[in-house]
């Protein structure tokens, strides 16, 4: 088999039983126009021979992983959480022809995988349960919509990443007193992000959807806020309390602005700078602007909210999620019992004195 070049494309030329083929890899791509007229040079020795062809055609890792970040017709800082996660396993699979990967060779991956992180620094004499896999999960996630992809390209007929269970995750749910709420309130040097901190802790948004609420979806009104274009692709709507209306009014408004959070005009793209001195400021450490949104649930479930509600204010699509706080009921009930029985209502008899 050879490979050579009419124009600026590369073309195949091989034999098989004794007939000359010449065809197109359809590439400029050199290295691609070898694995592809691998490929098809495998493609018509088996129909020659009579050979069931079982898929459609014999593909690299590579070659359809490229396929599909391509069908995505979104901005590359979309796909950065997929690309920088597939770095991890594109050095494994990527000269593998496409239907040779099974389940154990993810299975494989997800082991080694897991010794790299307990060996990482951070784990140094940690026990296997006190250490989050959470990145693994996040990568066979990948892995396995692609082989989905791939199915619907009729490539191969069976996901080998449906039958591999997640690893242990540790559940990251850091909460903040009110003291360390006031402080880190006051620890921020300005008033956008004192706004934004206490915004975030009044209605557990993400910081995506803070950022992006317009003022056209803030109703003062009616005392309710539209959150649209969530994480979940479904509209919310969040009610405004009397603390929330007093920051709301609180905010310089511009005439011209379309945004609740802006500065000079312009939609604050973030805040992480502005959130990091005032965590430093207040002495908080290892503290995270997605907190916040702990920060509210927590309350909101210690104050005696069904879980129902709290998933629905949060934007929860699954009571899975919520259920991350179901620790905290325990705690609810015993301090609605301790309430209504504070002080004791029965009284016992004092016990007759025995004579001695």
């Amino acid at each position: 088999m050879r490979i050579y070049k009419r124009g600026s494309t590369y073309w195949t030329e091989f034999i098989v039983d004794n007939k000359r083929y010449q065809l197109s890899c359809k590439t400029k791509d050199k290295k691609l126009a070898e694995e592809v007229a691998a490929a098809l040079q495998s493609d018509v020795i088996r129909k020659k021979f009579d050979i069931p062809v079982k898929y459609k055609a014999e593909k690299t890792f590579k070659i359809v992983w490229n396929e599909y970040i391509n069908s995505y017709n979104v901005a590359k800082s979309t796909l950065k959480p997929t690309l920088s996660r597939s770095k991890h396993f594109n050095n494994i699979f990527s000269e593998k022809n496409l239907h040779d990967i099974t389940e154990l060779d993810l299975r494989n991956y997800q082991f080694k995988r897991k010794l790299e992180i307990m060996a990482m620094p951070k784990n140094a004499g940690k026990r296997e349960p006190e250490i989050s896999f959470k990145e693994i999960n996040h990568e066979l996630q990948v892995l396995g919509n692609f082989f989905s992809f791939c199915i619907k390209k009729g490539l191969i007929n069976k996901n080998p990443a449906s039958g591999i269970k997640k690893l242990n995750e540790l559940s990251r749910l850091k909460t903040l007193s009110d003291v360390d709420i006031q402080k880190l309130i006051a620890g921020a040097t300005n008033k956008l992000t004192r706004d934004l901190i206490t915004f975030l802790i009044y209605t557990g948004c993400r910081k995506g959807e803070a950022l992006n609420l317009r003022w056209d979806d803030v109703d003062l009104q009616n005392d309710v806020i539209a959150i649209k274009g969530t994480k979940t692709k479904y509209d919310r709507y969040i009610p405004i309390s009397d603390a929330l209306r007093g920051v709301l009014r609180g905010i310089n408004r511009n005439q011209d602005s379309l945004y609740v959070f802006e500065r000079n005009g312009a939609k604050l793209s973030d805040f992480k700078r502005s959130f990091k001195t005032a965590c430093k400021n207040a002495g908080l450490k290892d503290l995270r602007i997605h907190d916040l949104r702990h920060v509210f649930a927590s309350k909101m479930v210690m104050s005696g909210t069904s879980l129902y509600i709290t998933g629905e204010l949060l934007g929860h699509r699954t009571t899975q999620m919520t259920k991350r706080y179901s620790h905290l009921v325990p705690e609810t009930l015993k301090k609605a019992v301790n309430d209504v029985f504070e002080e004791g209502f029965i009284k016992y008899p004092e016990p007759p004195k025995t004579g001695g």
